[in-house]
């Protein structure tokens, strides 16, 4: 994603300006081609020579430096950038921008920049909250400018409030969305499930499946990336949810169907990639659990048949897929579930093939539709994520 990609990194006068050193180390291991400009302020915080050391080029604050590459330093730099972040913003520069007022190298760059460009103003409170700079980082959005809003943190003036610039892992994943490639899903609305149910036995012990939500979460993470409105319905897992995803989290069986009908009429593709756990104790009283030698006798009953719903009730446009987890007869399994629940596409894998399945990191899936059945290789389940969402692409 970031191979082949040129980044600019704008960074100003603000004690935030360490955090920029570990953001373009990270771009850097990604295979990105970083320039940093500062302005004279910024080298107040950390010397050049520190990212000219991380990126292997020259740092520049001079718009007239002499010893610059290129013949006109802040115009072929604009032309190479896929985009440029200032990070941190001072309210200074943050001015300057929103005035059109170029009297430096990072702002002159900026102004002769057609990329795109983030802004993550960095400052104290009541700079960041006064209305002249509010209304400045209006006027940058207005304009085309993505803001990054600061956090509320303690800050370096002792204060605790908002002004606190993102953590660089939070930064990275702005431009990542950014740098992902085209957004053939903006304007599309997708829910996700992923991840197991639980349903409780007794105070300790529950039921449960060995799901992980690696699929899950990388199908939300691929849709973000690529322009839809990802919302995702999640089980109990152990994986930080992806950045820019509104994350609904669930434990039973019950919650997840309620968590998904609620929200199906909003939807234009569902997929459903959650393990639910199949049966649940049909009471949780302590007189329908009977000791047995050292196990346990339980009356159960079927849980709701999620994917069943959704069909019985899928409206006009909506693009319905669903996963199948099988054994053997993989492809006459699957479509039987295909056209019983009225579903547009299943993806399937044997859990019998070594590198398919749950908890690992890879994945082989076979795409059926009504009209073909296409079989991928084994891969990762960010690449497998990719694939699937350019099936259903074409279902569009």
């Amino acid at each position: 994603m970031f191979k082949g990609k040129t980044i600019i990194l704008g960074v100003t006068g603000s004690i935030a300006a360490y955090k920029t050193a570990s953001l373009a180390s990270m771009l850097v291991k990604q295979g990105a081609e970083v320039h940093v400009l500062m302005t004279k302020n910024a080298m107040n915080f950390i010397h050049p020579i520190t990212f000219e050391t991380l990126t292997g080029n020259k740092c520049i604050s001079d718009t007239f430096d002499r010893n610059f590459e290129f013949e006109v330093g802040h115009i072929s730099l604009a032309k190479k950038a896929s985009v440029l972040m200032i990070a941190p913003a001072t309210a200074n520069v943050i001015g300057k921008l929103s005035y059109g007022i170029a009297d430096d190298m990072l702002t002159t760059t900026a102004l002769a920049c057609t990329c795109p460009i983030l802004v993550s103003p960095a400052m104290n409170t009541r700079m960041y909250e006064n209305p002249v700079v509010q209304d400045n980082l209006k006027r940058l959005e207005a304009r085309g400018y993505r803001i990054i809003a600061p956090r509320v943190g303690y800050l370096a003036c002792r204060d605790i409030g908002p002004g606190k610039m993102p953590e660089p892992e939070e930064l990275f994943r702005w431009l990542e969305r950014e740098l992902a490639g085209p957004k053939d899903l903006k304007g599309k609305r997708l829910l996700v499930t992923a991840g197991p149910t639980q349903e409780s036995i007794d105070p300790v012990r529950y039921i449960t499946n060995h799901s992980s939500g690696k699929m899950g979460y990388a199908i939300a993470h691929a849709a973000m990336l690529r322009g839809a409105d990802v919302t995702l319905v999640s089980g109990p897992v152990s994986i930080v949810p992806p950045a820019f995803v509104n994350v609904v989290r669930v434990t039973t069986a019950r919650e997840m169907f309620d968590a998904v009908t609620q929200r199906q009429e909003e939807a234009d593709i569902i997929i459903k990639a959650a393990a639910v756990a199949d049966f649940r104790p049909e009471s949780q009283a302590t007189d329908k659990i009977k000791k047995k030698g050292a196990g346990l006798t339980l009356t159960l009953e079927a849980t709701d048949d999620i994917l069943k719903y959704l069909g019985e009730h899928k409206k006009p446009g909506q693009i319905l897929c669903g996963f199948s987890m099988e054994t053997k007869d993989l492809l006459v399994n699957s479509r039987k579930k295909l056209e019983s629940k009225n579903l547009d596409m299943i993806a399937a894998n044997n859990l019998k093939v070594e590198g398919a399945g749950f908890a690992g990191d890879t994945n082989v899936l076979t795409l059926i539709t009504k009209d073909r059945d296409q079989s991928l290789p084994l891969m990762s389940k960010e690449e497998a994520a990719w694939r699937l969402l350019d099936a259903l692409r074409e279902l569009l």
